[in-house]
């Protein structure tokens, strides 16, 4: 009866400016992206509660995003055909998206040692 994850991200609500997240404990993936998520929601002082999340829960949260490799952060906007929030990205999942494109792509530094350096022999042609 609880939600544990996607077709292949993490899921995260946010209820009343706190993120709820299964543990790892509920056969979850330990995602690399999952990770970054939880630092950076430390980092943030966005207040992070890892518990069982009940499908029912997720239909009055305030926002719902995934996190992978692929999915990077993407808020969800509806579930069942139920909006969620305001039915678009919400202020939390936005900081959190802000604060990671950020230093993926090179605009704050890599605080974390996220990335690693590729230097090309030779130019692309």
């Amino acid at each position: 009866g609880y939600v544990s994850e996607g077709s292949g991200e993490n899921i995260f609500l946010v209820r009343d400016g706190r993120i709820f997240t299964p543990p790892l404990s509920a056969s979850v993936l330990p995602g690399i992206t999952r990770d970054s998520v939880l630092k950076l929601a430390a980092e943030l002082e966005i207040p992070v509660i890892e518990t069982g999340i009940p499908r029912e829960m997720l239909y009055i949260a305030d926002e719902v995003f995934f996190s992978g490799t692929a999915a990077e952060i993407t808020p969800i906007r509806s579930i069942d055909r139920i909006v969620i929030g305001q039915g678009g990205r919400g202020p939390v999942t936005e900081k959190l998206q802000k604060e990671f494109f950020a230093i993926v792509n090179g605009t704050r530094p890599d605080r974390y040692g996220w990335l690693t350096p590729v230097y090309a022999t030779e130019p692309v042609k």
